[in-house]
């Protein structure tokens, strides 16, 4: 299999040359669409059985060194992140862990307040797709619902695996439960049609690029990840003329909710709220100017 199929053999998701594509024309002509995706999630102390990944990286359990990292964004970080946001006056799209709110409600009443959108990103992140048959897999997606619609009193737009944690049913059942898009594609700058068995899906351009969890994987530090946001931007924004773009920013409070970090976030966040035909988007927001202008 050179390309993502679904299990009928069918292909998942068609090439397309962007160069070649019909324009699409966001609102109000903007030339570019930017999300910004905050990862609110929980890390179990003692996750349980391990399955092809162990989510923490020192052995034996507990690893009370990576625990108190994570644990930090959700003590810390993330009241950063609200102030900061406030500050700038954004509307955040919350890549959620739907145990952190379970555990952490203040946090949930601080994005309610703000009215911020949500992506399901799964309940734990020491918790994931990779091995599940599917029976499993529908069953956790469903519990997914169960707990947003406990939680929330509805469900989310969009789906975001965690860990990015796959099966190759996992669309056709990410859509059976209701969701309009998925955030697991990062292929492109623009939305995607995802093929699956009823219904239908799209992909959003997700940050793994701009995604701060890059700064855990080389020498980069938060100036860095300014710096590309901010030239990333700038490209995107110079082709937005011609075909609009998606640029999607993920961060995490645990990392960008560092009190050495949190300016060069800011700053990077500015520099695009200086440009006009910038529309500063929610995931749900996309989805649906997507699927209404490619019915």
């Amino acid at each position: 299999m050179d390309a993502p199929q679904t299990p009928d053999g069918r292909e998942r998701i068609a090439f397309s040359n962007i160069a070649d594509r019909p324009r699409l024309t966001l609102p109000d002509g903007a030339r570019i669409a930017v999300w910004i995706c905050p990862n609110f999630e929980h890390y179990d102390y003692l996750p349980g059985p391990i399955g092809v990944r162990d989510p923490w990286p020192r052995m034996p359990h507990p690893d009370i060194l990576g625990y108190g990292g994570k644990d930090y964004g959700n003590r810390v970080g993330a009241w950063r992140l609200f102030e900061a946001m406030d500050t700038l006056g954004l509307r955040c799209t919350v890549s959620l862990g739907l145990d952190n709110f379970d555990r952490y409600p203040q946090m949930m009443e601080a994005c309610e307040a703000r009215g911020w959108d949500y992506l399901c990103h799964g309940l734990s992140n020491t918790r994931y797709l990779w091995g599940m048959g599917e029976t499993e897999e529908r069953d956790y997606i469903a519990a997914c619902v169960a707990s947003a619609r406990r939680l929330l009193g509805r469900v989310p737009a969009g789906w975001f695996a965690p860990a990015v944690s796959y099966t190759t049913r996992t669309p056709d059942l990410v859509a059976e439960a209701g969701f309009r898009y998925t955030a697991d594609f990062h292929h492109d700058d623009q939305p995607t049609e995802v093929a699956v068995r009823s219904g239908r899906l799209i992909g959003l351009p997700y940050a793994m690029e701009l995604n701060d969890a890059i700064l855990h994987q080389g020498p980069l530090e938060a100036a860095d990840f300014a710096r590309m946001i901010r030239d990333q931007f700038e490209v995107l924004y110079a082709e937005g003329a011609d075909q609009p773009r998606i640029m999607g920013v993920a961060v995490h409070p645990y990392m960008m909710g560092q009190p050495h970090r949190l300016k060069h976030l800011v700053g990077a966040l500015e520099h695009i709220l200086g440009h006009s035909g910038v529309w500063m988007a929610t995931g749900d927001q996309i989805a649906d100017w997507y699927l209404k202008a490619r019915p």
